[in-house]
C-alpha cells in the first residue's frame, strides 16, 4: 500500500513560509519525535519545517526528487525537516530519496548531530510517484 504524500504551508515569525511534510495525513514533525521518544533519544523532536526563504535549496521539484544540482545535503538525500528555530542545518532530519518510473520512497532516515541514533524502523515511506509530484508542486505554489 502506497503513502499519501502532502505538505502543510506554515507562517512563521519572520514571515516566511515553511514546508511540512504530512504522511497520510499525519505530520513528519510528529511522527519522527514520537519515534525518537520511544527509543529514549534526547532531546526527541524539535523539527520545524524547512524554510524555502532561509535557504537557498534550488528548485524545490528537483530538491525533492533529490536531483538538485547542488543537492542538500548529499545526493540521492534531502534535509525534510530543520530545526525549530528555522535554521535547517541546526537540527535537519535527513532521509535518502529513491525514484523509480512509478514511485519515490523516503528511507534511510538520520540525524546529521547524533549519527548514533538508529533510525531503523522509521519508514520507509513509498509515495506513487505522480501523487507525490503534484504534492511538491502544489506546495511550491504555494510558496507563491
Amino acid at each position: 500500500m502506497m503513502n499519501v504524500l502532502r505538505f502543510v504551508v506554515v507562517a512563521v515569525e519572520s514571515g516566511a513560509k515553511a514546508l511540512v511534510p504530512a504522511i497520510d495525513g499525519q505530520s513528519l514533525i510528529e511522527l519522527v519525535a514520537v519515534f525518537e521518544a520511544q527509543r529514549g533519544y534526547e532531546p526527541s523532536g524539535g523539527y520545524a519545517g524547512i524554510i524555502p526563504a532561509h535557504f537557498n535549496f534550488g528548485d524545490l521539484r528537483l530538491y525533492y526528487e533529490a536531483r538538485e544540482e547542488r543537492q542538500w545535503p548529499s545526493p540521492h538525500h534531502a534535509w525534510l525537516l530543520g530545526c525549530d528555530c528555522g535554521e535547517v542545518g541546526c537540527w535537519p532530519l535527513t532521509a535518502r530519496i529513491a525514484i523509480t518510473a512509478t514511485e519515490v520512497t523516503w528511507s534511510d532516515f538520520g540525524q546529521e548531530h547524533r549519527p548514533d541514533w538508529d533510525f531503523q524502523g522509521f519508514g520507509p515511506f513509498a509515495f506513487e510517484r505522480e501523487q507525490y509530484a503534484t504534492a511538491v508542486s502544489s506546495a511550491v505554489e504555494a510558496l507563491g
